[in-house]
């Protein structure tokens, strides 16, 4: 019986069979994320709307818009790999497709992140107070930080090369 883990065990893909399981992979990603950032987004224009907001001093207005403006931009990158695959079905572009998917979903990813950040802050902010909001964002951004970034590159180079995999690899599509 062979390790599954061996570097020398291969999926045995075709380069089409590989863009192909990439590009289904980075959809399934981008579901679960998709629905995180527009239900974000969503809950965000609701807010001027409430009664409270009216209380809002200039810093956490300022804040708000900027989460508004942050959590559009996440929810455009993230949402754009969809648009891309209508533009390009059919024209058998799939390695294109995929690289550039990848690229507006870590950078989809980013935005997010600075959203939720944010987030915190205001929450925080306005239901405490200015310093526990600068806390809780701290808190936000080194948890964030940590579980989308620093575990997955502490895991990655942690990995043994895998065979056929050549050094320069497009990060993302050759998974």
């Amino acid at each position: 019986m062979t390790d599954p883990w061996d570097a020398d065990n291969d999926r045995h893909e075709t380069p089409t069979e590989r863009m192909d399981r990439n590009w289904n992979e980075l959809l399934q990603e981008l579901r679960v994320t998709q629905t995180g950032a527009q239900l974000l987004t969503g809950f965000l224009l609701t807010i001027p709307f409430q009664q409270r907001f009216a209380d809002l001093d200039t810093y956490q207005r300022v804040l708000y818009l900027g989460l508004v403006a942050a959590a559009l931009v996440a929810t455009a990158l993230i949402v754009a790999p969809v648009s891309m695959h209508r533009e390009l079905f059919r024209r058998r572009m799939k390695p294109e497709l995929v690289r550039f998917a990848d690229r507006f979903a870590r950078v989809g990813l980013l935005v997010l992140a600075v959203a939720l950040v944010g987030v915190a802050v205001l929450l925080f902010d306005v239901v405490l107070s200015r310093p526990a909001g600068l806390v809780a964002g701290a808190v936000a951004a080194v948890l964030l930080a940590a579980c989308w970034w620093v575990l997955p590159g502490l895991l990655r180079r942690g990995a043994p090369r895998r065979h056929g995999q050549p050094s320069g690899a497009v990060r993302g599509v050759d998974t």
